[in-house]
């Protein structure tokens, strides 16, 4: 396996519901917790995108669902990625290093066009 060539060297989650990342390159990666979320990278939410629910019918949320989406708990996977576990249930997502920093640079390259 390849080692990516900047790693974390320090982790927080902001009071504006963002992960930061510092890297050892110096950048630094705010990536929102939604963000987060929506690119999931579990099994059960890869099926889920690409099945979605008829838009005729009514979505049913649960209790979970319907709270604000926070990150509950986030734990190193060796040295190449993160478990992350949402406040919606959502709890088996392995976030590679290498998703974390393309997730962080495609929201910095995003948040510059603005």
């Amino acid at each position: 396996m390849n080692q990516p060539t900047a790693y974390p060297t320090g982790i927080n989650l902001s009071d504006d519901q963002r992960l930061i990342i510092h890297w050892s390159d110096d950048a630094i990666s705010q990536i929102p917790f939604k963000v987060l979320r929506d690119n999931c990278p579990c099994a059960h939410c890869r099926v889920a995108a690409l099945d979605p629910q008829p838009v005729d019918l009514l979505p049913v949320i649960s209790a979970a669902e319907a709270r604000p989406l926070i990150v509950e708990n986030m734990k190193p996977l060796g040295n190449y990625a993160y478990n992350i576990a949402f406040s919606d249930g959502c709890d088996a997502g392995i976030y590679k290093l290498e998703l974390l920093r393309q997730l962080g640079d495609a929201v910095a390259e995003a948040e510059s066009q603005m």
